[in-house]
């Protein structure tokens, strides 16, 4: 079932470090924005409410302190190693004792490793915030392949189950842990699925947030909840899934575009933070607008919108979504996570060994309740 040994280099110390030239330019652009015309009080009906975006361009452009947060970041241990001939960056804070439990933290799109950055402190020295001192972890972070600060890739076939046979060599090969925990939610939960799939030996366990909605074959025995939720799905995607579809069709229309207009890169990012959290009408609050903005720049910066969005389409065309694991994995729900997904669909591909329902926090669950996520591992892995 393994695949292929992929190469692999030592790591080396990384440090963010943006040319000035280039936030000058991200400056430039926002200010010189043209604008499309609008429909008064319409608020998010149409996509994107312009006055908020407008309020937030125009922090991003004169008020935004991208060196406080560059500065932020840098307080993390950040690395760089190349694996399979790709560059592959990744913050890696130790615990603080001995008996440190590895663990792998993938994030989604339109997220970055910026998602996974805060509640780090909270997993590698849970003392210090009043917590069990044998309770830490060993905290490895990455930026998936064309995110972030990690490489690009410059050929076709970079899905998710690729990407699991990177992680399993960072893990293993290039940091030497033979057992590991994997945490994460959209693509990376995807990924950590494949890694669990191809490499169980290797998986302590998993804790994700959320579960698969892709409804590929409805099975005959579905209860009351699963035909709830598969009806809602339904509903949802018509409603909510037109970004997908392009992504996982045509991303390099959309991606000029994106890439060239930091306003547009805006407006299709934040619509996502707004409607995939459990305060939309304070989303902006609710993240943080230096959050949602450092976490903007980032994709800016390192231009990955383009290869980022096409990972939906290297996922579609290898049908790479749908896979069954055996690994034990625990399951904090968020409360508004698109839609409430029942614990029995969930059990149909995956292992559920723990299931917490919140009734709070939504997609981005490491930024909306850091403590809860970080008590909820500690929790599932230190009985």
């Amino acid at each position: 079932m393994n695949s292929r040994p992929l190469s692999f280099t030592a790591p080396r110390p990384f440090q963010i470090s943006v040319d000035q030239q280039i936030l000058d330019d991200l400056s430039d652009r926002l200010k010189q924005t043209r604008w499309p015309d609008r429909i008064e009080h319409t608020g998010w009906s149409y996509g994107t409410d312009d006055v908020v975006l407008r309020d937030l361009v125009a922090y991003w452009s004169d008020g935004f302190d991208w060196r406080k947060q560059e500065q932020a970041l840098n307080e993390l241990p950040h690395y760089m190693t190349t694996i399979d001939g790709i560059e592959i960056h990744f913050i890696h804070l130790r615990g603080k004792s001995p008996s440190a439990k590895p663990l792998l933290m993938l994030h989604g799109w339109p997220s970055s490793f910026v998602q996974m950055a805060e509640i780090a402190p909270l997993l590698a020295d849970p003392a210090a915030y009043g917590g069990q001192a044998d309770q830490d972890f060993d905290v490895i972070i990455p930026s998936l392949p064309g995110y972030g600060f990690s490489g690009l890739p410059s050929e076709s076939g970079m899905d998710i189950a690729y990407m699991a046979d990177i992680f399993s060599t960072l893990m293993t090969k290039v940091l030497g842990y033979e057992r590991y925990i994997g945490r994460g939610s959209d693509m990376g939960q995807g990924v950590l699925m494949h890694l669990a799939h191809k490499y169980p030996e290797q998986l302590i366990g998993l804790h994700f947030s959320g579960t698969n909605l892709l409804v590929a074959e409805v099975p005959d025995d579905i209860t009351p909840a699963e035909a709830e939720f598969i009806a809602n799905s339904a509903a949802w995607m018509k409603s909510e899934w037109a970004y997908a579809l392009l992504q996982a069709t045509k991303p390099q229309t959309v991606a000029v575009s994106l890439n060239d207009s930091p306003a547009g890169l805006a407006s299709w990012v934040l619509e996502k933070f707004h409607a995939w959290t459990d305060r939309p009408d304070d989303f902006v609050n609710r993240y943080g607008r230096d959050r949602l903005l450092t976490n903007l720049t980032v994709y800016w910066v390192t231009q990955t919108i383009a290869s980022s969005i096409r990972l939906y389409a290297e996922c579609t065309r290898s049908n790479s979504f749908h896979l069954d694991v055996k690994v034990p994995t625990c399951m904090l729900m968020a409360g508004s996570d698109m839609f409430l997904m029942p614990r029995e669909w969930a059990a149909r591909s995956t292992n559920i060994a723990r299931w917490v329902q919140l009734d709070c926090g939504g997609h981005f669950l490491e930024w909306e309740e850091p403590a809860l996520v970080a008590e909820d591992l500690r929790a599932a892995y230190f009985q």
